[in-house]
């Protein structure tokens, strides 16, 4: 098994790791408050299930068809000059949208099926594939320069006050602008999230030093042969294959039923964007304690036990979700989830950036990725899927709750198969 190498890190690059801190959380308050715009202007042009997840799902799709020349690009070009310009084009992307929303207002109501605006629900759609191709390339920029700006043995705590930040922007601050700005007015969000992602891009343009990745080639063997190389590696290491599978099956399954929360906020729970968006920030919290809990907790369980009684949370957490008598029950349940998840993620990504030598960790990322992201998209039309077919025999009401039943036996039978091995492999 590779050991990187635990070479203090110079000074410069500890101060570094502040600005790279706030350069994530805003591109992350962005993505946040994406989570609400998205959904609820989907929700404004249709009100079939399908579409409504179709459109976050075009965000996702590129992490199947571009995570592979993402990884190459990763381990061919400076990673910091990869994040600011994607997060220039995200913000350029988003001031598209920001534009052809306004002058598709005002809106008429939406149908239950097609579309109030189908010319405006497409250009959504384009401006989603290429924002999510600029994320792809990003995020995966983004962990695997990490290990150069701290040491290997901080990599959990740093990874933990990443996601901390992370679930502060995504799921706390970001929803809650969010649904405030909706309110005030629909283009705004929009705009506001061109504007946190331009900020992103100064702040890491700011990085001091190159981040260009080691042993870098400038020439001689292809993009196959690279490609090869990083998925021979992820093969032939059984940890992380085995955490492939288990992060694209579980993320299948939140996919599936963090949308279905849409339309349930909505109709089962009558609430509107302002309790959704509120949901979402109070579930955060427990991400950043998440964030905050993991070196603590490292020290008194094993990263094996906390890997995963941490995967283990999430089925009752979607149970909740279905059973809950209003939003109060279900933001509690997102709190849990966001704890739990946060903290397997430090585990799992901090193990593998360990164990993945700098010369091929994009490849790797990308690899590892496309199987273990590649499932969002399809959870998210499962989702929608499952809805419309419920639709026909079940009530409105009772449709709408069968993601969560279908997500939590799903997780629960991951869970059962993989509590052994998740447990002996983190040892």
């Amino acid at each position: 098994m590779h050991e990187t190498n635990t070479v203090a890190v110079s000074e410069p690059q500890r101060g570094g790791f502040a600005r790279f801190g706030a350069s994530v959380g805003l591109a992350n308050l962005g993505d946040g408050i994406a989570v609400v715009a998205w959904a609820w202007t989907a929700s404004l042009l249709t009100r079939d299930p399908f579409w409504i997840a179709f459109l976050p799902a075009v965000l996702r799709v590129p992490w199947i068809v571009f995570s592979i020349p993402a990884g190459i690009l990763a381990d061919r070009v400076d990673r910091k000059r990869l994040i600011v310009v994607c997060d220039a084009i995200r913000a350029a992307a988003y001031g598209v949208i920001a534009s052809a929303v306004l002058a598709s207002m005002p809106f008429s109501d939406p149908p239950a099926r097609g579309f109030g605006d189908g010319v405006l629900y497409i250009m959504l759609v384009c401006a989603g594939l290429l924002i999510g191709c600029a994320e792809v390339v990003r995020d995966n920029a983004g962990q695997s320069m990490l290990p150069a700006i701290v040491p290997p043995k901080d990599l959990e705590r740093a990874n933990g006050i990443l996601g901390s930040i992370e679930t502060v922007g995504n799921e706390m601050a970001g929803p809650a602008v969010g649904a405030f700005l909706i309110a005030l007015f629909l283009p705004a969000p929009f705009l506001a999230i061109a504007l946190a992602l331009l900020c992103a891009a100064v702040l890491a343009a700011s990085l001091p030093g190159t981040f260009a990745p080691a042993h870098r080639k400038t020439g001689g063997a292809g993009w196959r042969t690279e490609l090869m190389e990083c998925a021979r590696f992820v093969w032939a290491h059984p940890m992380l294959r085995l955490l492939v599978f288990v992060t694209g099956i579980w993320n299948f399954f939140a996919e599936m039923a963090l949308i279905a929360l849409v339309l349930h906020v909505q109709e089962n729970l009558a609430s509107g964007a302002t309790t959704y968006g509120l949901i979402l920030a109070f579930g955060a919290v427990g991400g950043v304690c998440g964030g905050v809990l993991v070196a603590p907790l490292l020290k008194v369980v094993s990263k094996g036990n906390a890997a995963r009684w941490m995967g283990a949370t999430t089925a009752p957490v979607f149970l909740l979700f279905a059973v809950a008598p209003g939003p109060v029950t279900v933001a509690a349940a997102m709190f849990v989830f966001s704890l739990s998840g946060v903290i397997w993620d430090a585990v799992s990504v901090s193990y593998r950036q360990r164990v993945v030598p700098d010369e091929i960790r994009g490849r790797v990322n990308s690899v590892y990725r496309l199987f273990a992201w590649g499932t969002m998209p399809l959870g998210l039309l499962a989702s929608g899927t499952l809805v419309n077919i419920a639709d026909i025999s079940l009530d409105r009401s009772t449709a709408l709750i069968v993601p969560f039943l279908v997500a939590a036996f799903g997780i629960l039978a991951l869970s059962v198969l993989t509590w052994r091995p998740i447990g002996r492999g983190f040892q």
